[in-house]
């Protein structure tokens, strides 16, 4: 009898699960403050993100929405990342003045996390650049 899954929503399903249970022993082999840092940060995206979904791109713990990559972050040795692309941070310059930046990378510490509602305002201006790209190309 053949294993591959019938669907292409089993097979989504299970790249979830697979993609959760990796970012899962990612989060665990941190150090504590690493640890606790970046999931406060997966949980609040997850809230403002409701219809995305755990995935591993390029490697980096992150979200999907709608088949597209939406926002990745990763613990570094000395800082943590997220990556939420140059336009949102362009988009969010002013707020992001206390952090350090580069091209589509904000960098911060457990000492000096994302404020959880700077965080949610990142990922809607994310969605929105998702939600209006899907809307130019039918």
């Amino acid at each position: 009898m053949d294993d591959r899954p019938r669907d292409r929503a089993d097979a989504a399903s299970n790249a979830v699960v697979e993609a959760t249970a990796w970012i899962d022993a990612y989060l665990a082999a941190l150090p504590a403050a690493q640890r606790s840092t970046l999931q406060s940060l997966r949980e609040t995206i997850a809230a403002a993100a409701p219809d995305a979904v755990e995935a591993v791109s390029y490697g980096l713990p992150a979200f999907r929405y709608r088949g597209r990559a939406l926002i990745w972050y990763l613990a570094a040795k000395a800082h943590c990342s997220l990556f939420p692309t140059s336009a949102v941070i362009d988009a969010h310059r002013a707020e992001l003045a206390d952090f350090e930046l580069s091209k589509g990378t904000i960098r911060f510490t457990p000492d000096r996390p994302l404020p959880d509602g700077l965080v949610v305002r990142l990922v809607r201006e994310r969605l929105a650049h998702l939600n209006a790209d899907a809307v130019r190309k039918p």
